[in-house]
């Protein structure tokens, strides 16, 4: 493994140490991939995946727009998912990524639809 993945993997299980998500308050988590970003809300007390939403996805694909301004489209896109949902309030979990760019994006995206962390 890499120095910079390693670096990465020690930020994420430092982060996860202090945050966890319920059903009421799931974990915005992100995953910052070269391509493309992936986002799950996820209730850490069941171990379960409420809902999941990426830049894979049709109608978010189909834009030809940057990568940071794809981001935000998902950030939306998982607000209005969270919504049907009847939740409101998230923690965020950055995954060991700056907060900065893509990342940045999808949370400011997510607060645009409605959500509050």
């Amino acid at each position: 493994m890499g120095t910079k993945l390693l670096r990465r993997q020690k930020i994420r299980h430092r982060i996860r140490k202090r945050i966890a998500g319920t059903a009421q308050k799931p974990r915005f988590s992100v995953f910052r991939s070269n391509t493309e970003v992936y986002v799950q809300l996820i209730d850490d007390v069941n171990g379960v995946t409420l809902v999941a939403g990426s830049s894979k996805e049709k109608d978010i694909a189909a834009q030809k727009v940057t990568r940071t301004e794809k981001a935000k489209l998902v950030g939306e896109a998982m607000a209005r998912k969270a919504k049907e949902l009847g939740i409101e309030q998230v923690v965020f979990d950055r995954g060991g990524n700056l907060y900065h760019g893509r990342v940045k994006n999808v949370a400011e995206g997510a607060r645009a639809g409605g959500l509050v962390f």
